[in-house]
């Protein structure tokens, strides 16, 4: 909705919640699929950096890309074509010089309307293409991907270019949610 979105009491919880935990470990934000208006006074006000998507990494020793997950949903024609508009700034400056209250209404007929194209979709349209997984991680040089957006979390495994490489895809946050452990040991999936 904005920056001026974190006013409202459950948008404020959840910055003071950012806030204290920025305060003790370095934390990133990453836009996805609904907060993709998220800009800097976000970051200052909850400690947050803010990084693109995606975002080449190391992860003790190992080449990792971060990538929310939507650009990999390829087969996903309509999608495609709404985050095109989103992102464009244009459109976003546009969409933040309506009142908030008008944005929350958007946000709200965004969502219903989401739903109802999902349910209308097959459940391989709304998952990542092989080919843009494969072109990702050979563009990239990483060996390993770790994304959302797909609500299909697990590992899955690759050779691309001759070489192994790892797609581990994030919990979502309905239910019990949950993230992703690395350490110099590997990935692990740590449930809520």
């Amino acid at each position: 909705m904005g920056d001026d979105g974190l006013a409202i009491d459950f948008f404020g919880h959840v910055a003071s919640d950012l806030r204290r935990t920025s305060s003790r470990t370095p934390t990133r934000f990453m836009h996805g699929n609904r907060d993709f208006l998220v800009a800097q006074e976000f970051s200052r006000s909850t400690g947050v950096e803010l990084i693109d998507d995606p975002t080449l990494v190391d992860l003790y020793g190992r080449k990792a890309l971060l990538l929310h997950g939507d650009t990999l949903c390829t087969d996903d024609l309509a999608y495609q074509a709404f985050r095109t508009q989103v992102r464009n700034p244009a459109w976003q400056r546009a969409a933040l010089s309506r009142p908030i209250a008008e944005r929350i209404a958007m946000a709200q007929g965004l969502r219903g309307d989401s739903e109802s194209a999902k349910s209308g979709k097959s459940m391989q349209i709304m998952d990542v293409a092989a080919a843009a997984v494969e072109k990702a991680f050979a563009d990239s040089g990483a060996e390993l991907m770790i994304h959302g957006h797909t609500h299909r979390p697990g590992r899955h495994e690759y050779v691309v270019d001759g070489r192994k490489r790892e797609r581990w895809v994030l919990p979502d946050w309905y239910g019990p949610g949950g993230y992703l452990a690395v350490s110099p040991e590997g990935v692990r999936t740590i449930a809520g």
